[in-house]
């Protein structure tokens, strides 16, 4: 996956498009499904409302 798929890059800011994985930290994001969050690393879900 490419970068500009993970990051927004406005100027001098940049901004993270999906959530970090809470558990493991940063460089690791959650990948979106319909109903939750979840990390294929450590397998961490949050469901959404």
């Amino acid at each position: 996956m490419a970068a500009n798929e993970f990051y927004d890059l406005a100027g001098d800011a940049i901004k993270r498009k999906r959530q970090i994985c809470p558990r493991c930290g940063n460089g690791v994001f959650l990948g979106e499904h319909k109903d939750r969050l979840a990390c294929g690393k450590c397998g961490y879900t949050e469901f959404k409302k």
